[in-house]
């Protein structure tokens, strides 16, 4: 079971969901929110998705667990035409889905 949380509360970006949405996945009913640190408790696995995650996430909640760090670029910073905006949403959309489907492979192979 995954769960996802952030360090900051920010709002669902209508960029994430329309780029979301043309994979065929409906986010419009999800709720930005804050880490639950019962659930860092509980966790396998805690993966961090920039560097100011990695830094602020309550890991120590929970030595056991493995702390896995993707450096990605926030796309809700992007600069540029419209068009150039949804391609980074996109370009993260694709890097996020890849890096779950490997890790997807790692897990079963263990």
């Amino acid at each position: 079971q995954a769960h996802s949380a952030g360090i900051e509360a920010h709002g669902l970006n209508p960029r994430a969901v329309q780029v979301m949405q043309e994979d065929g996945i409906d986010i419009s009913s999800q709720k930005s929110k804050v880490i639950d640190p019962q659930l860092v408790k509980k966790a396998d696995y805690l993966i961090t998705l920039c560097g100011d995650a990695q830094d602020r996430c309550p890991a120590v909640l929970n030595p056991q667990a493995k702390k896995i760090h993707w450096d990605l670029a926030d796309p809700a910073q992007a600069k540029g035409s419209e068009e150039a905006i949804q391609q980074v949403f996109r370009k993260t959309r694709e890097d996020i889905k890849k890096r779950i489907l490997d890790l997807k492979t790692q897990l079963k192979t263990k």
